[in-house]
């Protein structure tokens, strides 16, 4: 994929000790970004054993703890020069450009443009600790997307799930819980798991993450008209990426079995279907995990 032309987003606060050792194929090239996949959220609970509850409103997030490491000086701001930084602000860059025409557009809603923080293994964040083995998150109380750029070293050795394309998805689907936040959708989500079972909550969550995914494929489907940034192939690799981070093959992975009222994220069939459905739809409106039976 071409991301290389992206508009790099000022937005950015890199807390990292130093540059970024992670390589981004392709990064030289010009043109624009397209898509990626999910990859992000199932590393939390099943794969690398951190109670998946501690996910709120979407956002995953430690609610304490420490950390064998804690970063909380503020960092750099602005676009980063290291090619990991340079991508993840291309990244964001692109996400703002299209939300900031879409959102109003098809929903009347403004677009505020999230932060993000760059960290390497642990730092603080209003949702508590931000740790490397969470993967990235959107923490809704500062409006911040937090995220160790190895995680993307981690999605090609644990995963095989690897290529730019993918990485750009992880970033565009915390940028989706972040549009759910200003549709006023994770408040009400927080305030209905405070109140439901375990069980329900866990549903709840579910639909939250699969509109998110939802929501990344609105984005790419909008980046890819203007930009014209898919290659042959990234699609596929999003696909890939999708169904090889769904709670059943996680759990399978994991466990040996599969345990579907356990799931936190959504299975590896719902996640690549949102995906493609935000991807094929290009509206918001196409997202709609809640008033769906059976997401």
């Amino acid at each position: 994929m071409r991301w290389g032309d992206f508009r790099r987003s000022e937005n950015v606060e890199d807390r990292r000790g130093g540059g970024g050792g992670f390589h981004i194929p392709g990064g030289g090239r010009g043109g624009g970004i397209g898509i990626g996949t999910i990859l992000v959220l199932g590393l939390i609970g099943w794969a690398l054993g951190i109670d998946p509850r501690i996910l709120i409103g979407g956002a995953e997030m430690l609610s304490g703890g420490g950390s064998s490491y804690e970063q909380s000086q503020p960092g750099t701001r602005g676009a980063p020069q290291d090619e990991a930084g340079q991508f993840a602000a291309a990244i964001l860059g692109n996400t703002e450009d299209v939300w900031t025409t879409v959102l109003p557009q098809q929903v009347n809603v403004a677009y505020k443009n999230p932060r993000m923080v760059l960290f390497s293994g642990a730092t603080r964040s209003n949702c508590g600790f931000a740790q490397a083995a969470m993967g990235p998150f959107y923490c809704p109380v500062d409006q911040t997307v937090y995220i160790d750029l190895s995680f993307f070293d981690d999605m090609r050795r644990r995963f095989r799930a690897g290529g730019d394309f993918a990485y750009a998805y992880v970033i565009a689907h915390e940028v989706g819980h972040h549009v759910e936040n200003l549709l006023g959708i994770l408040p009400k989500v927080q305030q209905a798991q405070r109140q439901a079972s375990q069980r329900q909550a866990n549903e709840l969550s579910v639909r939250v993450e699969l509109m998110a995914d939802c929501l990344a494929g609105v984005w790419a489907n909008h980046s890819e008209q203007r930009w014209k940034a898919l290659e042959p192939g990234d699609v596929e690799e999003a696909m890939n990426a999708a169904e090889a981070i769904g709670d059943d093959r996680l759990q399978r992975a994991g466990q040996g079995y599969a345990v579907p009222e356990t799931f936190t994220h959504g299975s590896s069939e719902q996640r690549v279907r949102w995906f493609m459905t935000g991807l094929k739809e290009g509206r918001v409106q196409a997202c709609d995990t809640f008033g769906a039976s059976r997401p």
